[in-house]
This record gives structure tokens, C-alpha cells and sequence, in this order.
């Protein structure tokens, strides 16, 4: 007769087998943020082209219609702000996806310089900690064909107008993407920080104010699709535009605030 003791040892270690017996799979990919913009997008023409997508988000509706498009898209629906929820969800995947996209975020804007800590508090917790939480979830199963994809944004090169919460939020995510390439590097794992200008999306719709060179989501999933298999480190876009705000960020900082108070006056 087994006791109890014996029976939960036994559970443990066949869940710790199973878990073990993941292998990081090529062609599959997992994109966060995937019911609508970029990432539905990604998730559309990855699946087009035959690769096994695990599509995340929150809204059950839009997953559903997503996996309904194509019969190579499975969708994945937690609360990445959720750290249990995220582990559950994603250690509960069959496989360990080869390239991880992850591209969920939110966007608010402050006011005058007006702080409101509750809504830094919103978006760092999608664009951050919500990054972080997958990033967690997955590592111990990262391996030398694990290709890590972060969403920055080139709002993060130079200070930006009611960016506050946006741009700073970006900046850690980049930040963050330089360091793991860092210490992953050992591990073989490529790290890859995308940094899009305007893209039109839902998210930026909402918008009330110019969006110069904004580009059309196909012309974004194009662009990020040819950065990740040439495993750039830095995938930014349109050229015009991230490459005029990276030449002002290597400006001295009154500069570069005189230089963006000019454009923004122009454009508004």
C-alpha cells in the first residue's frame, strides 16, 4: 500500500519529468498582446508562413476570433500583470517556444507635468512588470535557439511631451533588453529590443495629436519579422524617423529639449 506521502512524491516528481521533458522548439512562437495591433498582426503572417503561434492576451473575444483566422494559431488567455496567472498560463504550454515576442503594452499620457502615481502604476504595470512576469515564467526553460524579442519604443531616445509615464516605461524596457543581452549571452540566448515610431493601431487611434511618418501595421510586422531573423539587436523603425531622434539624442540635453520644443510646436 502507497501512502499519501509516497503518492505525492511520486506526483511531484512525474509533474517535474514533464516539466523537464520540454524542449525549446523551432518555428513556434509565442506573442503576448496578440488580440489586436502589432501583435495580431505577427501572429497572422507567423502563422501564414506555417509556424505554430501561441497567441496571448487578455480579451477573450478577440482571441478567439484571432485562432478562428488561421488553424496554426492557438490562443493563450491570462492576466500578464498576474505573476501566478502568467506562470500557470505559460508553463502549462506544450512546448517551449523557440522565439518569444513579447509585445503587450498600454500607453496614457500625463497632463502639464501634472504626476498621477496611479497611472504610472497602470502602464508600468503592462510594460514592465508584465514583460518581467513572462520573462520569469520562461526562463529556466531558455536555451542556446531561444531568440527573446522586447517591445521598446523610440519614445524612449529623447524626451517627449506628456511622455512621462510612456517614455520612461520604455526606457526601462530597453534598458532591460540591453542588460539581458548581456547576461544571457552565455546561455546562447539572442535578445532582440524593437523600437517602432507611430504605427497605426488602436492604441495609437486614440491619439489626439500629429503622428508623423505613422506606418501601417503590415509595413511594422514586415519590418520586425526581417529584424528577428537577421537576430538584429536593435530593430527600429521607419529609418527616417528613429534615425532623426537617435541624432538628437546625441545632443547635450538643453539641445535636445530646445530641438523637441521646436517640433512639437511645429507639429501641433
Amino acid at each position: 500500500m502507497v501512502n499519501q506521502t509516497e503518492q505525492h512524491s511520486d506526483h511531484a516528481a512525474e509533474n517535474a519529468s514533464v516539466h523537464a521533458a520540454k524542449v525549446v522548439l523551432p518555428k513556434n512562437v509565442l506573442i503576448t498582446g496578440a488580440s489586436s495591433g502589432i501583435g495580431r498582426q505577427l501572429a497572422l503572417d507567423y502563422a501564414e508562413q506555417g509556424w505554430t503561434v501561441f497567441a496571448c492576451g487578455q480579451n477573450a473575444e478577440r482571441l478567439a476570433q484571432l485562432a478562428n483566422a488561421h488553424q496554426n494559431i492557438q490562443t493563450v488567455q491570462f492576466d500578464m500583470t498576474d505573476l501566478t496567472e502568467t506562470q500557470t498560463a505559460l508553463q502549462a504550454l506544450p512546448v517551449v517556444p523557440a522565439l518569444i515576442i513579447l509585445n503587450a503594452g498600454t500607453c496614457e499620457y500625463i497632463e502639464h507635468g501634472e504626476i498621477d502615481t496611479d497611472l504610472f502604476r497602470r502602464v508600468f504595470e503592462v510594460n514592465v512588470f508584465g514583460t518581467l512576469h513572462c520573462i520569469q515564467a520562461l526562463q529556466t526553460q531558455f536555451d542556446s535557439m531561444t531568440h527573446l524579442v522586447l517591445m521598446g519604443s523610440t519614445a524612449s531616445y529623447v524626451p517627449l511631451p506628456c511622455a512621462e509615464a510612456y517614455g520612461a516605461s520604455k526606457a526601462a524596457i530597453a534598458y532591460l533588453a540591453n542588460t539581458l543581452a548581456l547576461d544571457l549571452e552565455s546561455q546562447g540566448v539572442t535578445v532582440s529590443l524593437v523600437s517602432p515610431g507611430f504605427v497605426e493601431t488602436p492604441l495609437t487611434d486614440k491619439n489626439d495629436f500629429p503622428m508623423p511618418m505613422r506606418v501601417p501595421v503590415a509595413f511594422a510586422s514586415e519590418k520586425i519579422q526581417a529584424g528577428i531573423a537577421a537576430k538584429k539587436r536593435e530593430i527600429h523603425f521607419p529609418l527616417t524617423f528613429s534615425l532623426f531622434l537617435k541624432s538628437i539624442a546625441l545632443l547635450p540635453l538643453p539641445m535636445q529639449l530646445w530641438v523637441v520644443k521646436r517640433m512639437t510646436r511645429k507639429s501641433a
